[in-house]
Formats: C-alpha cells, structure tokens, sequence
C-alpha cells in the first residue's frame, strides 16, 4: 500500500503536527514500510487459529478481597518519622 505526501500532510494536519515536504517524505517512506510490513502479516493464512490477547497464560495474582483487622495504631505511629497526638505529623505545604 502507498501513502502519498498529501496523506502525510493531513494526518499531521489532524495531529497538529507541522511537517516541512522533506520530513513529509521522511515520514511517508517510514509509513510506506510500516504498511508493506502489514501486507506481509495480511497474507499469512490464520485459518484455525484461536485469537490470543496474551501469548502466556495468565493467573491473577492477587490476593482474595477478605475483611482484615487495622494496624494498631501504637504500630502505625512507631513507624512515622514524626508523630503529635495520635497522628501523623508531616511538613506543612502551601
């Protein structure tokens, strides 16, 4: 498939992209590539072949959303670079 220097020119145009004609042929000669590459793939028979999203199998690693206890608020605070009042204290930001 071949993409002209005016296809270029308008999905730059739609992309507010400024292109000179020399970075429009650039960018047709790579696009012209990229569309050769996808008319390689378009010719591969598929036929039989169950569609992927993955290519391995994935397991969900995460853990049962179960109710659980709260820290001690004892241990929460020992942990804090600095504490007042049974909170957490932390530089003021303005």
């Amino acid at each position: 498939m071949k993409i002209t220097d005016g296809e270029v020119l308008h999905v730059a145009a739609l992309a507010r992209i400024r292109l000179d004609n020399s970075e429009a042929r650039g960018l047709r000669s790579d696009l012209d590539k990229i569309l050769g590459y996808m008319d390689i793939l378009a010719a591969v028979d598929t036929t039989g072949v169950n569609p992927t999203h993955h290519p391995l199998p994935l397991v969900n690693a995460m853990r049962d959303d179960r109710e659980q206890g709260c820290q001690d608020l004892a241990d929460v605070l020992r942990n804090a670079p600095q504490h007042e009042d049974g909170y957490i204290a932390v530089p003021r930001v303005i």
